[in-house]
């Protein structure tokens, strides 16, 4: 295979609505370009693409598939990816590494919810989008009404290059504005038939061309000029024009395809390869240090792993962009991220499932490798003039599905535990945490079909059985008043004995408030004396602010440390449903001690109890965790979401219209979250999609938090 230089690779995602065709097409794409001999299908369970057992079970991509096409002299990598908003992670690394999003829009249903993330995708990274018309060949297809959508939606930056003679079961014929002929195919598709534009489509074809040469001038000065003499571009001049409006993002070229019977696809092909931008045409990217790196196959060598696939007789098969520079098989290279160092083996072109030996890649092209020994998706391998490179320019989105995972065999958990972080490689949005305060391994995901495909593949390629609980909620406990308790601890039992004795004060914090120089209590008043303070961030958040009051020496100050001990113990075990407490000012302002028998564990004893005394005087409270909540939802769905929402014990905080979609804004409580994506999709058919990112601990109402209270006692009865 030949070794493409720079200026000879274009870099292409492949991304769209679950259902609109992007596995379908990119087997004709493969087929086209000779890289295999036929066209599997789908439902034949043998296509490049969706290669993987889980992927076959349930007829969707659950990974995105990395391949190439030789085409023109021109090498296109070509990243399909994903289209269920569950399995989002694999569309947005594969913008991250590619310079063009191939946007594919269902030609039954037009612009969809994934259209939309997808393009929101590209508008963050300011990447080019050409959008692709898919199965024009359905019943229900109404091509003009799709880029009437298209304009409504994208404004009038997207601009036909072709549009069908007619759309359902008769599809065969486009009209091609950009070389202004006509292309048709018969049955078997493949390549079309190029003829003259016919006379009673000249005249709507002449209209479009004028749009989009109009279009194409706009992204050059020089063009521009032109234009305004002319009114005219050549064929040339527009692809130019064409190339440049891409990077700037004020063109989106409108396509037309039927992926399934291979038409138009071909065209497309050699659009892709002859107009969309080199990897030399696009911007830098940055490395975490901040600095440009140039694609410069001369340049310092510096790999970036943007993926791991787990095959069968394989093991790992790591996929790679090279940032700089040229990698041969044999380098040896620094990871600078782990600090190991690594040999390259094998070096290879990706077609899927197979894979095309190749001696050498260079800057800008995308590729894989096997059996390296310490690489994890996310690290960067670096030669010796440039160690210290790292990128990490890959941000993925919050979970929105959590569950408590369990081995049905508890033997297994160690068995599992590997199992899920060796998964978590291939996808990094599948996110596992082993949570100290709920006592749960908790997954969290994209949605509830992202974690059942989890589930699948755990029990039928590792052979665990395992369950899925709905996890606990990390509330919080604080309190709202001041309170004052003491604890005497005395044992006696033979031999030295335990005494201490601790006096406190408690109440709420908040940030900036002064120190106490007196409290009035029960008519009594108690002065305090200030001798220490410490300030503890809670790692769970909020504070515990520690003030040692004591005078006249009735607690030794060695003793102190024991006293925060207990007081911490509490706080992380909160007396009224178990949970971390958070914004509290203690005063310890008198005790006891024994001259024998006090010692570190009599102090934090008594300072643990009195402490939960105090607590449960001091107006005690429960907090819960809230959620800014956005949904993107079709008009015609609003009043049932927002119905749901409110019966979720949501605020709603705001509503606006995007992009053809309402987009309504709320706060919502995270115990409320647990069901909502498998809610929210029974409710709009799968059309709505939504995003949250935690917001702020809130009093919990009083009802729920009484039935917390004794749901915790009862579990503290049971453990008894």
């Amino acid at each position: 295979m030949k070794v493409y230089q720079t200026n000879e690779i274009k870099n292409i995602a492949l991304i769209g609505s679950a259902g609109s065709g992007k596995t379908t097409l990119a087997e004709s794409m493969v087929y086209e370009a000779g890289i295999t001999k036929r066209r599997g299908t789908v439902e034949g369970k043998n296509t490049m693409s969706d290669y993987f057992p889980v992927e076959q079970e349930y007829g969707y991509s659950v990974f995105s598939t990395v391949f190439h096409t030789e085409w023109n002299n021109k090498k296109l990598n070509i990243i399909d990816c994903p289209g269920s908003d569950d399995f989002v992670g694999g569309a947005i690394t594969a913008l991250n590494v590619t310079d063009q999003a191939l946007i594919l829009v269902n030609g039954q249903y037009g612009p969809e919810v994934g259209t939309m993330n997808a393009f929101r995708t590209t508008d963050k990274l300011n990447k080019p989008v050409i959008f692709l018309v898919n199965q024009l060949d359905r019943d229900n297809c109404d091509y003009d009404q799709i880029l009437h959508q298209l304009h409504e939606v994208y404004g009038p930056n997207c601009v036909p290059v072709q549009y069908p003679v007619a759309c359902g079961p008769n599809f065969n014929t486009i009209i091609d504005v950009l070389i202004m002929k006509k292309l048709s195919w018969k049955p078997e598709g493949g390549a079309p038939i190029i003829e003259d534009i016919p006379a009673d489509q000249l005249e709507k074809a002449k209209e479009m061309k004028a749009a989009l040469v109009e279009a194409a001038a706009a992204g050059d000065d020089a063009l521009m000029e032109k234009f305004f003499e002319t009114e005219d571009l050549s064929e040339d001049e527009m692809r130019e024009g064409i190339r440049k409006g891409l990077v700037t993002r004020s063109i989106f070229p409108v396509f037309c395809v039927c992926g399934g019977k291979d038409m138009g696809v071909r065209r497309l092909m050699e659009f892709l390869g002859n107009v969309v931008p080199f990897v030399s045409e696009m911007p830098k990217v940055k490395n975490a240090a901040g600095q440009d790196i140039t694609p410069d196959a001369a340049g310092p060598t510096s790999l970036y792993f943007f993926k791991t696939g787990i095959e069968p007789h394989i093991g790992e098969v790591s996929y790679f962009k090279v940032m700089s520079g040229t990698v041969k098989s044999g380098d040896d290279l620094t990871n600078a991220d782990r600090g190991s160092k690594e040999r390259i083996g094998t070096l290879y072109a990706c077609a899927g499932a197979n894979r095309i030996q190749v001696d050498q890649l260079v800057a800008g092209d995308i590729g894989c490798t096997v059996k390296l020994k310490d690489v994890k998706t996310g690290n960067t391998l670096n030669g010796k003039d440039n160690a210290d490179w790292k990128f990490d320019f890959i941000k993925y989105p919050n979970s929105k599905f959590s569950r408590a995972i369990k081995a049905v065999n508890e033997s297994e958990t160690e068995k599992m535990m590997a199992a899920l972080n060796k998964m978590r490689q291939e996808d990094p949005t599948w996110v596992v945490e082993q949570s100290k305060e709920l006592r749960q391994i908790i997954v969290h995901g994209q949605g509830e079909f992202h974690l059942r495909t989890l589930k699948w593949r755990m029990e039928n390629n590792e052979k665990i059985q395992v369950e899925y609980i709905e996890p606990k909620i990390p509330y919080r406990e604080t309190i709202s008043k001041m309170a004052r308790a003491d604890y005497r601890h005395k044992k006696q039992s033979g031999g030295s004995g335990q005494f201490g004795e601790v006096h406190l004060i408690i109440e709420p914090y908040t940030e900036g408030m002064e120190d106490p120089t007196s409290f009035m209590i029960n008519g009594q008043e108690f002065k305090m004396n200030i001798k220490g303070k410490e300030e503890i961030d809670l790692e769970w958040g909020g504070k515990l602010v520690f003030i040692n009051s004591v005078v006249g020496g009735a607690i030794d100050l060695r003793f102190m440390p024991a006293i925060l001990k207990g007081i911490m113990q509490r706080m992380e075990q909160g007396p009224l449903t178990g949970s971390y407490a958070r914004d509290v000012r203690v005063i310890v302002y008198d005790g006891k001690m024994h001259p024998v028998d006090s010692n570190e564990l009599s102090f934090m004893l008594a300072a643990r109890n009195a402490f939960s005394a105090a607590f449960r005087e001091a107006g005690p409270k429960v907090l819960e965790p809230i959620y800014d909540l956005e949904v993107l939802v079709p008009a015609d769905y609003m009043g049932d979401v927002m119905s749901d929402l409110q019966g979720r014990r949501a605020i709603i905080m705001g509503m606006d219209s995007e992009a053809g979609y309402q987009k309504l804004n709320a706060k919502i409580p995270l115990k409320e979250l647990a069901s909502y994506s498998i809610a929210l999709s029974s409710i709009t058919g799968g059309r709505a999609s939504f995003q949250t990112k935690f917001a702020s601990y809130e009093l919990v109402p009083n009802d729920i938090q009484q039935a917390l209270i004794k749901a915790h006692e009862e579990e503290m009865k049971d453990e008894d």
